[in-house]
């Protein structure tokens, strides 16, 4: 397993809308796991594949708490086939956004209709943080990060920032 250079905010990549995979294979299952293993260590709960430079439709999770065994999961091409009416407001940060944190609000359950890293169709009925890690990864399969969510002032000042930092990282 390889650990994988993470996309940051301003790089164009993250708004790229991520293509579906034609079929599982051992190429797909070993990006999976360095994906895991990027997660891991950066550390984070959710990483999709676009934030490793890869715009196809991966993502994997992993919300157990500290000191619980890990429960990593993988997402082949999914895609969210029911939400609630019911709403929740969660402390969103992401890892190509580094240190930025903010309340988002989504819907409080969802039902993820994808495959799972040997190819078989899976059902996840989601809800609290898992369902809100969910929502947030495959926004970004849609090019969509958790800023777009809050208010545009807000959001324009965090890609001020980030924009402001890159300059100076490239000088």
């Amino acid at each position: 397993m390889t650990i994988k250079p993470l996309i940051i905010l301003p790089d164009p990549l993250l708004r790229q809308v991520s293509t579906p995979f034609e079929h599982v294979d051992s190429e797909l299952q070993k990006l999976a796991d360095d994906m895991l293993e990027t997660m891991y260590e950066a550390p984070g709960i959710g990483l999709a594949a676009i934030q490793i430079g890869v715009p196809r439709r991966l993502l994997v999770i992993d919300v157990s708490k500290e000191g619980e065994d890990k429960c990593p999961l993988v997402f082949i091409n999914p895609e969210i086939i029911k939400s609630s009416d019911e709403r929740s407001v969660y402390e969103e940060g992401c890892l190509s956004i580094p240190d930025y944190y903010a309340e988002v609000e989504r819907p409080a359950s969802v039902t993820v209709k994808s495959l799972d890293r040997d190819g078989k169709e899976q059902l996840t009925e989601a809800d609290g943080l898992l369902a809100t890690c969910l929502q947030h990864e495959i926004d970004h399969l849609n090019g969509i990060l958790f800023i777009d969510h809050i208010s545009r002032l807000k959001r324009e000042m965090v890609i001020k920032r980030f924009t402001k930092a890159a300059r100076a990282k490239a000088l």
